[in-house]
């Protein structure tokens, strides 16, 4: 419901919104993707545990997931435009504490705060651009959204390198800061306040359960490679994290107004969607802090170096989702994000047999194919997020499907690190005796230094080619979920599925298509 003072808003103010959006869209793929160039250096500069240190990432990405559905009810309950002025007013304020943390327990409590601004400023922000635009007009604006994410994460680890060179790492904050600032700007100016009339408040209950046992599952994930899997403490994290999902599962079924509608998995194209938005996370989005972290922090380059291999990897994002939309007018949604993941597969096969030390060239085409693969599905996903479900349920099937696909960034990230430990530690052995597990907690935040002296009687080269050795069994495990992910989309989205199923996960083409219809 918008203000009658406000009722009608003209192209310039709608194009100004757009641009608000946009700006705060491009900020946030730069404070997952600086911090992971910049990790060795506040680590230098910060110390902090290895589990303090993986936390600089995840404490970021876990609140950030896990708050996207609440955000989007607050902004239903009081106001889009309210909850996007707060987030991004948040995102910013938190964006620059962190140029200035003393610690790094600081720093992770303001990476967690900088989270829960940015799911408010998202959350608002789609909602609100869902109300000043309507029909292709809408899909062209969510398509200008997500192409300004890309831009974020494709010059992101260049633009993070050159400011490190230059000032420190520090100023990598300063570009989010005045991209939020200027969302800020515009949103207050020219964003109008809407919110839903029927809104029935928000699921308290089923909101904490779901955060705190995301935040257990995590945090047992990340202290289990330094402690054991056999420590108490992980162990009572893990448990408590099963058991808090379960109590949200029971909570789900019970409130008048849930969450999380547990009857949509009863559509098979709909949990095949939740799998395709899951799959980016451990195809695509975990070499986005691990690789950096290898390059700077292993390898030795510089964060400048790192910043333009990683460009290989991301720069596909700028182009082809758009043309995976096209493609939709001679083949299948299923087929195209079936065969974008066959293709992210077969990069991460090929990225495997190059250790730790290859030639920087030699990684140009290995990254690249894995962008490629991933840039085909991810064009298409928001638009399938909603066209998988009956229609009166888009709203809550698009809060799940980002709720997804970021909280499972998150828990990736987690599961991941704790496996690339596991294999680091099996690989140096006896000889590193009892000093393996914190060795090679070290040499996953890419602290060689640290590592090497946890173990002494272990070579700089020896330490490296056990990371590069784990390294490329952890991109065989990723290479095998991939594939087997591609093969349960083809299923489950072929499944049931009409022959107009392009259109359906691409709205451009029904525009083209009524104009074709208008001219005959």
């Amino acid at each position: 419901m918008i203000s009658p003072k406000t009722q009608v808003a003209s192209p310039t103010e709608k194009l100004f919104v757009l641009v608000a959006v946009c700006c705060a869209a491009a900020a946030m793929p730069l404070t997952f993707t600086g911090p992971a160039v910049a990790l060795p250096a506040i680590s230098r500069t910060l110390g902090g545990s290895p589990i303090a240190l993986n936390w600089v990432t995840n404490a970021f990405m876990l609140t950030f997931g896990s708050s996207l559905m609440v955000a989007g009810a607050l902004a239903d309950s009081f106001g889009r435009r309210r909850i996007f002025l707060a987030g991004v007013g948040c995102f910013a304020l938190f964006s620059a504490g962190l140029a200035f943390a003393g610690n790094i327990v600081l720093f992770d409590v303001l990476r967690a705060l900088q989270g829960l601004g940015a799911a408010a400023a998202f959350s608002g922000g789609m909602a609100s651009l869902a109300q000043e635009f309507d029909g292709s007009a809408r899909m062209r604006a969510f398509s200008i959204v997500g192409s300004s994410f890309g831009v974020g994460l494709a010059f992101g680890p260049i633009a993070s390198g050159l400011m490190i060179d230059a000032f420190g790492w520090p100023s990598i904050f300063l570009l989010v800061v005045v991209l939020a600032l200027l969302a800020l700007g515009l949103g207050a100016y020219h964003l109008r306040e809407s919110r839903d009339p029927d809104t029935a408040g928000l699921d308290w209950l089923g909101a904490l359960s779901f955060t705190l046992a995301l935040t257990l599952f995590t945090y047992g994930m990340l202290r289990a490679p330094e402690t054991g899997w056999s420590d108490p403490l992980v162990i009572a994290l893990l448990v408590g994290a099963a058991l808090l999902f379960l109590a949200f599962g029971i909570i789900e079924r019970s409130v008048k107004r849930p969450m999380l509608d547990l009857t949509l998995f009863r559509y098979p194209r709909f949990v095949g969607v939740q799998l395709l938005a899951a799959a980016p996370a451990y195809a695509f989005v975990v070499l986005l802090i691990l690789l950096p972290v290898r390059f700077v922090g292993i390898e030795g380059m510089s964060e400048i170096a790192a910043g333009r291999m990683m460009i290989a990897l991301s720069a596909p994002l700028l182009i082809l989702p758009i043309a995976a939309g096209l493609l939709t007018r001679w083949f299948s949604a299923a087929t195209i994000c079936g065969s974008g993941l066959i293709v992210s597969a077969a990069g991460l096969f090929w990225l495997s047999y190059f250790v730790a030390g290859s030639s920087a060239s030699a990684l140009i085409g290995p990254l690249l194919t894995i962008g490629v693969g991933i840039s085909l599905p991810w064009g298409l996903m928001d638009g399938l997020a909603v066209s998988v479900v009956p229609k009166e349920r888009a709203g809550m099937a698009t809060g799940i499907f980002s709720t997804t696909r970021v909280a499972g960034e998150g828990v990736a990230l987690a599961v991941v690190s704790a496996i690339l430990s596991a294999f680091i530690q099996s690989n140096l052995g006896a000889t590193a005796s009892g000093q393996a597990s914190s060795a090679a907690q070290r040499l996953v935040t890419g602290d060689l230094a640290a590592a090497a002296s946890n173990v002494p009687a272990i070579s700089h080269d020896a330490l490296i080619s056990g990371y590069g050795n784990a390294f490329s069994s952890l991109l065989w495990l990723l290479t095998a979920i991939t594939a087997t992910t591609a093969i349960v989309v083809f299923t489950f989205l072929g499944r049931g599925a009409s022959a107009d199923i392009a259109e359906d996960a691409n709205p451009l083409l029904e525009e083209e298509e009524v104009l074709r219809v208008k001219k005959a």
